[in-house]
């Protein structure tokens, strides 16, 4: 799943490309992304500028100049593609089958196209999901806060008001919680996924079953400051492409290289030489370093 460095490099890349651009027509290839009748989505859209694009935890947010907002999740495998030249713009505008799809663009991506946005300049952007769990929702402006806070996310981990009183707060609601649990809860923390919370407990030399009241005061500085940094340096690297991730351009990201325990199982820790070991929690793998992780 796309986490937090993922969907901020996406905001990136198409606050870029698209913001500014007027919406010629939309293509709805699956229902069941939307929260709407494909017919109406269709008439909203039409005619719209996109005036800006923001994240909240893991959703984009696309504002309209109709009053309205595009709320984007990616979940499990989704993608957002954008494509400035298509060279059989009419073909690809009348295209309504995924095979189409990927025969006039010529890219094995758009396999699961399940939305096009087209604009006003001839260029396209995609909405992909192989396993149809993401999502398109049209939200009126004055109901955007109201959507916002029913999510009940806590705070932005690289917000400056995410201090580290702030996060021994977090910590001090669920004392008997693991730490990885807490790291991965959206109200507690916005953003966080399976990936980074395991290496934020390896940068803490915390294992991530470890109780929240079992942590030390030097375990619990170092979760904080991994958070910072671990999140900061896989947003500079476009994230981590494990499976479906994708920068805006289709092209993967590069913190794969950096990962010290995710998907490292029986490999020698970078640390202590130990070997990394995988372990289910909530129904989720987690990979940590029995030596050096207490």
């Amino acid at each position: 799943m796309p986490e937090l460095p993922e969907v901020e490099t996406i905001k990136n890349d198409l606050a870029a490309k698209i913001k500014g651009k007027e919406i010629s027509d939309v293509k709805i290839l699956w229902r069941g992304a939307l929260n709407i009748s494909a017919k109406k989505f269709v008439q909203l859209i039409k005619n719209a500028k996109i005036l800006n694009i923001s994240r909240r935890a893991k959703i984009l947010i696309l504002t309209l100049s109709n009053n309205y907002s595009l709320f984007v999740h990616l979940k499990m495998t989704g993608q957002l593609l954008y494509e400035s030249v298509i060279k059989n713009y009419s073909s690809f505008a009348k295209a309504t089958a995924d095979k189409k799809l990927r025969i006039i663009i010529k890219n094995p991506l758009y396999k699961y196209t399940r939305v096009i946005f087209f604009f006003t300049d001839k260029s396209i952007l995609a909405f992909n999901d192989l396993r149809k769990f993401g999502y398109v929702k049209i939200i009126p402006q004055s109901k955007v806060q109201n959507f916002i806070n029913s999510e009940k996310f806590g705070p932005e981990p690289l917000d400056k008001d995410f201090t580290l009183e702030k996060f021994k707060e977090i910590l001090k609601k669920y004392p008997r919680r693991r730490i990885k649990q807490d790291l991965m809860d959206p109200a507690a923390i916005a953003g966080i996924g399976n990936i980074y919370a395991d290496e934020i407990c390896f940068y803490a030399k915390a294992k991530p079953t470890k109780q929240i009241n079992n942590l030390t005061t030097k375990q619990t500085e170092l979760l904080f400051k991994g958070i910072k940094k671990i999140l900061s340096r896989a947003i500079e690297l476009r994230g981590s492409s494990i499976e479906n991730y994708v920068d805006a351009g289709g092209r993967k990201g590069d913190y794969v290289k950096e990962l010290k325990v995710y998907g490292r199982e029986n490999e020698k820790c970078f640390r202590c030489k130990g070997k990394i070991k995988r372990v289910k929690l909530g129904g989720r793998s987690s990979y940590f370093c029995p030596h050096c992780q207490k």
